[in-house]
């Protein structure tokens, strides 16, 4: 996971993503969720403790918000060499693979519900880019819709909430479909390549839930900003379901 971002080439994204620690739960934070006046300043504050920064794009369409663009993303990609999570929540993902790899991601999340020929031209044009794939799932779109494509994916975002809603407790299904999610992986094959990610109701009474289901990282927005102590926080996070 700490693998690092050379200029012109050097590491490429996809081994950074795939050389995560498999061992314990990783801790994204979401950007959505720092002083964005201060964004800068936040990425660097908590590069020593994050894995890896989740940054929302939204389009006022697929979800009513407007967040991140490529200039934003490349600008704080100088600031650490922590893993930049780009999850589009977009109508035409696939119209804007390009830049955000190109301005540093190192995993690209679509979604599911963009409708599969969307999908898999997006997955593609981000796998021709060395990058690493996921696919994400609204709450109430069945965990088999991702089937399709287990095999070109680094990671599974399931949705805890509504698209761009902030301060919600996670539905009553999210740790349910998790739980499928997880058998659905390992009845292929692929438990320890995918990696499942909690976004949304993330708390400090869910998390340990959220990982006992089954999930393998977490989205934490203001569970990591409103904490006093950083070193504290993400040491629990990362204890939380610990393995030996």
């Amino acid at each position: 996971m700490d693998g690092i971002r050379e200029a012109g080439g050097g590491v490429t994204a996809m081994p950074r993503w795939n050389s995560k620690p498999g061992s314990r739960m990783l801790a994204e934070v979401s950007l959505w969720s720092a002083d964005l006046a201060n964004l800068a300043r936040d990425v660097e504050r908590l590069s020593p403790y994050a894995d890896a920064f989740h940054l929302d794009v939204a389009d006022a369409h697929f979800a009513p918000d407007l967040l991140f663009f490529p200039d934003l993303v490349a600008a704080l990609r100088r600031h650490t060499e922590r893993l930049f999570h780009v999850h589009l929540m977009v109508d035409r993902p696939s119209k804007l693979v390009d830049r955000f790899v190109a301005a540093g991601a190192d995993l690209v999340t679509v979604h599911c519900e963009t409708g599969r020929l969307e999908v898999r031209e997006a997955i593609s044009r981000i796998r021709a880019n060395d990058c690493a794939a996921g696919v994400a799932l609204r709450l109430e779109t069945p965990v088999s819709a991702v089937e399709p494509y287990l095999q070109q994916i680094s990671a599974v975002l399931l949705l805890g909430t509504m698209p761009s809603v902030k301060g919600r407790e996670p539905g009553p299904e999210a740790c349910a479909r998790i739980r499928s999610m997880d058998t659905l992986l390992d009845q292929h094959g692929l438990r320890s390549q995918v990696v499942i990610v909690a976004d949304g109701g993330i708390r400090s009474h869910t998390v340990s839930e959220l990982r006992e289901a089954g999930a393998d990282a977490i989205v934490a927005g203001s569970l990591v900003f409103q904490a006093d102590d950083l070193a504290e926080i993400f040491a629990w996070l990362h204890s939380v379901g610990a393995k030996p």
